[in-house]
This record gives structure tokens, sequence and C-alpha cells, in this order.
């Protein structure tokens, strides 16, 4: 197979334990096909006195694994996928302002939403009932006002900002720790179909055939934010991956956006430590538009002052989740005071049976009756 610009960058991702960084001024220093030339008798001796390249690094500089970058390639097709390399049209040029930018991207679908404008919403695997309905409320309403959604295929809170999304046609970015030849989670395997489908893009840094790792995790994170124009985080435990990505968006110079909930909501206590930090309060879409200021030249074509007059609507329209309401009935009933007649329209049961189980959860002291409702006891 003839060596392209592609077969280049992937050797130069191979290159082992050298910096991404070091890696792209070695590339602006001599240039992506020159750092690989066998012709270049001098380059071993230049590139260790400047860089202090190892004996492996030099190895993989002057011999690379071509065979196996041929099969890298086949695989990407074979998948579905596209490879875009950090000097292609298509590379998005956000994510070239991070420090530590992957070098080659590998994209299923729309690889032209790279470069839209884009909010990342991510948040706990283990979200309730109210968690989920605000992600999936929040990224419909961005969505409208063209903003596209980004966030990481999870279970939970990535779930359903994914769904929300996909009500609009402004498309939805999934950026996956895994080869794009596998789905993780499993179950999301239509979701992932679905995001293809409806003009939205699945995007990993990793080869194909890599599974789901533990340190893959945090490294995506940082696509996710370095994509993104900020961060909005929807339910998070003090310690989680959601709270990393938030990092990661500071580092990077990204407003970090967190939705308050109850006090007694476990889940909640890392959204209110962002809060605590600096991030920015989030009710609805519009305080998030509010703090991008985009003007009337802005990307989306309006400004918050318009939708403040009411020039562009900012009804929050609210669009209940059949999928979510297959959870138990403790799922149903939140932290905050939740209406029966709520109860009734998540769990989709009889109201008399909701009204017999809600009262053996609170004799079982799992929730509490209280003026208005019902409420979930942490």
């Amino acid at each position: 197979m003839e060596k392209s610009n592609i077969h280049y960058w992937l050797a130069l991702k191979l290159v082992p334990r050298l910096a991404i960084h070091k890696k792209i001024i070695l590339v602006d220093t001599y240039s992506i096909t020159t750092l690989f030339s066998s012709s270049s008798t001098n380059n071993s001796s230049v590139l260790t006195s400047a860089n202090n390249l190892t004996t492996k690094q030099l190895a993989a500089f002057h011999h690379p694994d071509w065979s196996f970058i041929d099969d890298v390639i086949t695989a990407s097709k074979a998948c579905g996928s596209q490879i875009i390399t950090f000097d292609d049209e298509l590379y998005p040029k956000q994510l070239k302002q991070i420090y530590d930018p992957p070098l080659v991207l590998f994209v299923k679908g729309n690889a032209k939403l790279l470069n839209t404008m884009q909010i990342a919403i991510v948040g706990s695997r283990a979200a309730s009932i109210n968690g989920r309905e605000a992600a999936f409320d929040i990224a419909q309403q961005l969505a409208k006002y063209g903003l596209v959604i980004t966030s990481g295929l999870a279970l939970g809170i990535d779930a359903e900002a994914h769904k929300g999304a996909l009500t609009v046609s402004t498309g939805t970015i999934a950026v996956v720790a895994t080869g794009l030849d596998k789905v993780y989670p499993a179950r999301h395997k239509p979701l992932a179909k679905q995001i293809q489908e409806n003009k939205g893009a699945i995007v990993s840094e990793f080869l194909p055939g890599t599974p789901p790792k533990a340190g893959h995790f945090p490294k995506r994170n940082r696509i996710i934010s370095g994509l993104s124009k900020g961060v909005l985080v929807v339910e998070a435990a003090l310690k989680s991956g959601s709270l990393i990505t938030a990092r990661c968006a500071l580092e990077q110079n990204r407003e970090v956006f967190s939705i308050p909930s109850s006090i007694n909501n476990p889940q909640a206590k890392g959204c209110h430590w962002l809060i605590k930090q600096g991030a920015k309060l989030v009710e609805q879409a519009i305080d998030i538009i509010e703090e991008l200021n985009i003007d009337e030249q802005g990307e989306l074509g309006f400004n918050a002052q318009q939708i403040l007059t009411g020039n562009v609507s900012t009804k929050i329209e609210k669009k209940v989740n059949n999928n979510l309401c297959n959870d138990e009935l403790l799922a149903s009933v939140g932290f905050e005071i939740t209406p029966v007649d709520k109860v009734v329209s998540r769990s989709q049961l009889p109201v008399e049976e909701v009204l017999t189980r809600l009262t053996m959860l609170e004799l079982s002291g799992l929730v509490a009756a209280v003026p208005g409702g019902y409420l979930r006891l942490p």
C-alpha cells in the first residue's frame, strides 16, 4: 500500500511515550514526511540532540511498522469510519487549541459536524430521573438554538443529552473511549446507530479494536471539553469522571456550567461544588446562551437580548422520554417534591397502584409524604 499522509500521522501517533505537544513541535520543525524519511541519514543525530529521544522512539521514526499501520487503515474502513489527521481541513479548529490534541481522529458519520459550535453535556451514569429529564430537556433546547450537543455515549446523563439533541435536526457528537468497531456500553448500539443516521458523528482517538479501559475515559473527556465552547455538568458525585471533564474544560479555557439540585441528592454534590468554585448556575438553556455572549454576528445568528425580548422563543417545552418510565417506582420520585400525578406520569402505572406503592415506600422510610407530593429520602 502506497504511503499516504494518514500513514505518516498514524506512525507519529504510534511513537511510544512521547508527549503529543512534542510530536506537534517535531512536525512543525521537520514536516511529517521528513520525520519518517528513510533517506534522511542525519535525522537520527538531529532528533536525538534536539529532543532527547530514546532508542525506541528513534526506532519508531526510522522503522515504522507500516504493515500494522496498513491494518489500522483497513480496519477503519471496514467499520465504516474515516481517519482525520491533525493537518486535515476537517480536523476541528476548536480542538487544536488545547495542549494535547489527538493527532488522529477516527470518525463515523458526519465529520463536518466537528467544526460546528458545540456544548458538552456530561453527568452521572447513575443519575436520578430528575437529572435525566433535565439533561434531555436542556439538550433539546440548546439544539433548537443551533448548538450541537457533544457527550460521551455513557449511561445516564450522556445518553439523555444525545436523545434530547436527536429530537432536533442539528446532530449530536458522541466521543467514545474505544475503537469505533465497538460500542460501549453495548446496550447503546441502537443509540449510536441513531446518532449516525441523524446527521451526527461518533468520534474516537483510539485505534480500531481498542476495548474499554479505565485509563481511556479521562483521555476521552479532554476531547469532549476540547471540542466544545463550554461544558454543562448535570448531576455528578464529588469523585466522578464528569468533574474530570469540568477540570479539563477549565484548563482549556472553556466555560463551565452546572445544574443545581436538592442538597439531599448525593449525585448533586459535585455540581454544587462546581458552583461554589465559580461555575455558572444553569436552570434553563437561556443561561448558557447569555453566558456565551453571542452577538448578532455570532455563530447562532441571534443574541441573548433577542431571546429575552421574545424575538426568539425561549419556551422550555417539556418532552417526557417514555424510556425513562421503565424504572422502578422509587426512581420516579425525585429528591425535590414530586407531585403524585408526576409519579403516575413517570411510572405509567394506574394511580391506585402508585398510591399503594408510595404508601409502602413511605412505611419503609424510602420516601416521605409532604405538602404537594412525595420526597425521596437519601
